[in-house]
């Protein structure tokens, strides 16, 4: 299957229903090539994300799924290959994308509001700027400990606030690389549903890296297969939200995913 070229052919799958004017950027990637100490990583890869789409990419570990999503947020240059944003070229993805990590890097110095003003960048002293954090730890259900330290939070409160700190700028790209791993299971159940609300109320683009096929499965309109570099793997996920753990769909589409993961 030719993933740039099926990818462009079909509708972003629920986006269109469910967020009334799409504020991501569409992500076009052509021929993308990487490599480190002369070992390819990623290899002539293709791949088209409408905007506004929630794209999971799985595979095995080593197959080049954090490479991929350093290369589209802007933190590392591919070897060969462009990426264009909103079909265009040269765009900065720094200007409109921000990263979320499975550890949530707060500043242990500087409270829980101040932290999220952090992703303000240089934007963090404009008139506003402080209400701006503040409504995005509201939007996270922590406006009650805006004062407080991050020693004090619980490891799936600072990854709320690691969140608000993303959202605080209003990106239109959103990458997370395996934002929840470290959390327990009903931690990262209830992240996972802020993950969908924060998504379906802003609109922008995600683009998730994760281990986890039903974690996968139940955030994404799209998951992608990687294998050696290339993609192995284009699966539409066209049902509605939210999505409840053990239907039947979810589960056929679990077990193909695997197969092929497991056969890789």
């Amino acid at each position: 299957m030719n993933a740039f070229v099926d990818s462009e052919a079909r509708a972003v799958t629920g986006v269109e229903l469910q967020n009334s004017s799409l504020a991501g950027a569409s992500i076009t990637v052509r021929d993308l090539a990487r490599g480190f100490g002369g070992k390819p990583v990623l290899r002539g890869l293709g791949l088209h994300v409408p905007a506004g789409q929630f794209l999971a990419v799985v595979g095995r570990s080593g197959c080049g799924k954090s490479t991929l999503l350093r290369l589209l947020a802007g933190l590392d240059r591919p070897d060969h290959g462009s990426i264009f944003f909103d079909n265009r070229s040269g765009e900065n993805p720094k200007h409109i994308a921000r990263v979320m990590y499975q550890e949530p890097r707060l500043l242990p110095w500087a409270t829980v509001l101040a932290n999220v003003e952090v992703g303000l960048g240089p934007n963090r002293d404009i008139a506003g700027g402080r209400d701006r954090a503040f409504e995005a730890l509201s939007a996270v259900g922590l406006a009650d400990r805006a004062d407080e330290w991050p020693a004090v939070l619980s490891g799936g409160q600072k990854q709320r606030v690691a969140l608000a700190r993303a959202l605080v700028s209003q990106p239109r790209f959103l990458a997370f690389d395996e934002p929840l791993g470290a959390l327990d299971a009903l931690t990262r159940i209830e992240m996972q549903q802020l993950l969908e609300s924060v998504w379906l109320r802003d609109g922008f683009t995600a683009v998730l890296v994760t281990h986890d096929v039903v974690e996968a499965l139940t955030l994404a309109d799209r998951v992608v297969l990687l294998r050696d570099g290339a993609i192995a793997g284009d699966f539409f996920v066209d049902l509605p939200r939210p999505r409840r753990r053990g239907n039947s769909e979810l589960a056929r589409l679990e077990g193909q995913i695997l197969d092929q993961l497991l056969s890789s």
